[in-house]
């Protein structure tokens, strides 16, 4: 089978550890950057250019990042346009790069998670922070990734000066309550074709409320609880990802759901569970082409 791995750098280690696994189950794998591609749109004949030749594949992985989520989708698109396999689909990873429309068809599902607000730069700063219950909040620009661009206000005031330098430099965001009791903490699940394979709890550094491994924290096994490992694949499911990591926080009202990150990382849950996630993935694939 031939399996192409869209991503802008084969150095990274889930790019690394998924052409292992690819290689390893005797399929043969290419590393494509998805903005090296052309896409070519006819009727009945729709192709993929890559360096003057025409891509062919029996499955592809997007390991697409959020900068270039826009074009990157569209290659995806192209892709499945060609009858390939794609171990993410392409709406699903516009519908989950899209915060607020994740977290309003997180909602729909029935899903726990933070109270959020969501304003088209409102001048009543004061309303949304109470509508999350006042102070301590979190303030997150609606394109952040790994923990970049989030915020914990502390006070009111702090809050409110934060929002307000937001809405001044025309930056979106979104104000969510936050949850004492997970004292720094969440867990990221880890979900391939509809199962949970692997699960860790990150730690924030000491003074930072951000758990991200990107920012300093650390990750152990967890053993999730039911309700943890229902919320997790039920939020994978609303969303229509078959691979994805899902952020849960623990809270005095159950778990809490986060986001759902549509390209998760390998290393941190493999490091953690000491399981072969990547090998998992190629044989998602393979079950479905």
């Amino acid at each position: 089978m031939k399996i192409i791995i869209l991503s802008r750098n084969p150095h990274l280690y889930s790019t690394k550890r998924l052409i292992e696994a690819a290689k390893k189950r005797k399929h043969e794998v290419e590393v494509i950057d998805p903005l090296m591609c052309d896409i070519i749109i006819e009727k009945k004949n729709p192709k993929v250019i890559f360096k003057g030749r025409t891509l062919e594949a029996d499955a592809i992985i997007p390991r697409i990042g959020a900068s270039v989520t826009f074009y990157g989708t569209a290659v995806v698109r192209q892709f499945e346009m060609m009858k390939v396999f794609s171990a993410v689909e392409s709406q699903a990873l516009v519908r989950s790069r899209d915060k607020l429309r994740s977290l309003q068809v997180l909602s729909r599902a029935g899903l726990g998670m933070p109270k959020t607000v969501f304003s088209n730069y409102a001048k009543d700063v004061q309303s949304m922070i109470d509508y999350v219950g006042g102070a301590p909040l979190v303030i997150k620009l609606l394109e952040g990734t790994q923990g970049l661009g989030v915020v914990l206000a502390e006070t009111n005031n702090a809050a409110e000066s934060v929002i307000e330098a937001f809405n001044g430099l025309q930056a979106r965001v979104i104000v969510q309550e936050f949850i004492k009791e997970s004292k720094g903490a969440d867990i990221r699940v880890f979900i391939v074709d509809g199962t949970v394979v692997g699960a860790m709890k990150r730690q924030g550094k000491e003074g930072e409320f951000r758990s991200n491994l990107h920012r300093g924290g650390s990750a152990n096994i967890i053993e999730l609880t039911d309700e943890e490992e229902n919320a997790a694949l039920k939020a994978a499911k609303s969303l229509g990802l078959g691979i994805c990591g899902v952020d849960l926080l623990q809270s005095a009202r159950g778990p809490l759901v986060l986001e759902v990150n549509s390209s998760p990382g390998l290393e941190g849950i493999e490091t953690a569970t000491k399981k072969d996630i990547a090998s998992t993935i190629i044989r998602f694939i393979e079950r479905n082409v």
